[in-house]
């Protein structure tokens, strides 16, 4: 259990404009791009129909820039649809690598353009190449593709419109999510903080060494990265523990992503104000401690494992970002 999220459903957590639920298409839970009952409508037929070569659409220009696409209309969209338009000039895509990718939607009554990313230059970064964070339909047809590969998929969205897309994905680039905190280890840090001590796979343990909080948010870092500076709007992957001191003043874990064996993927902007207000300004790559007093916290609220007025203590490596969280 995330003890340090607000509680909100997590759908909301990653709920996107247009253009982002546009490119999601190609993850787990598809989204459509209608209105919140005509998704799933729109999803559970998705789900029945398996993928099916797109004919007529065609693409030109050059790879990894903004495709011109070609097709005549009114064109009638099969979902789950799609068709390969460009290859790649780039490397092979490499399972579990985060896949950003770049989209334009066309409507397939009279092919006038709806959305795109291209212009202000910006990817989606959410897909993880993998058949637990792909649809597999779509996972079966970029796997074996390569970097500024261009790809139609059709929407046959079961709105009240009946509207149906073309989403034309070029796949721009790839990274690898970092497993643990990496980068060069600060030498400074006040001698009267408390002290991590990491195990062979990075899990921290702490010691509370004598340390004696006060009512003002700590963000120590331990570890700093070459990465991406975090903004508090976005959405990272971590690894994090948490701990609150029991009666006899010793830490007392009560939760952590390392022993569920999986780093956690959340938006700084649904996370207790200790988080955002700790995590922004550091970079990928870093290991950041956190004493987080109850007023940025849970104040007064209990909170299963946690008492009321704690004092909040977590270590969090931060793995990846993928850019600016966006809410409907």
């Amino acid at each position: 259990m995330w003890y340090f999220m607000h509680n909100k459903n997590h759908s909301q957590i990653f709920s996107r404009t247009l253009a982002a639920a546009c490119v999601i298409i190609l993850s787990v839970t598809m989204a459509a791009c209608g209105s919140d009952d005509d998704k799933k409508s729109s999803t559970n037929s998705a789900s029945n129909t398996n993928g099916v070569q797109m004919a007529g659409v065609k693409a030109t220009g050059e790879p990894g820039k903004k495709p011109t696409v070609t097709f005549h209309t009114p064109m009638t969209v099969v979902n789950n649809s799609y068709a390969v338009l460009q290859e790649g000039n780039g490397a092979a895509l490499q399972k579990d690598n985060h896949i950003c990718v770049q989209a334009v939607a066309f409507n397939a009554k009279d092919g006038s353009e709806l959305m795109s990313t291209w212009e202000k230059n910006t990817p989606d970064c959410s897909m993880v190449m993998n058949e637990e964070g792909i649809n597999k339909t779509y996972y079966d047809v970029i796997k074996d593709q390569k970097i500024n590969s261009t790809i139609a998929f059709g929407v046959n969205d079961k709105n009240k419109s009946k509207t149906s897309y073309i989403m034309v994905l070029t796949l721009v680039s790839q990274s690898k999510s970092l497993t643990r905190a990496k980068g060069e280890k600060v030498k400074d840090i006040p001698a009267d903080l408390p002290k991590v001590t990491l195990g062979s796979n990075g899990s921290p343990s702490i010691d509370f060494n004598g340390y004696k909080p006060g009512d003002q948010l700590v963000s120590q870092t331990l570890i700093k990265g070459s990465g991406k500076k975090v903004a508090e709007t976005d959405t990272i992957d971590a690894h994090y523990t948490g701990w609150v001191m029991d009666k006899d003043g010793k830490p007392s874990q009560f939760d952590s992503s390392w022993s569920q064996g999986k780093a956690v993927q959340f938006s700084l902007q649904q996370v207790v104000k200790g988080w955002t207000q700790g995590l922004a300004g550091q970079t990928v790559g870093s290991q950041v401690l956190l004493v987080i007093p109850p007023e940025l916290g849970y104040g007064n609220q209990e909170k299963d494992k946690i008492p009321a007025n704690s004092t909040l203590y977590f270590v969090v490596d931060i793995l990846y970002d993928y850019g600016e969280t966006q809410t409907q």
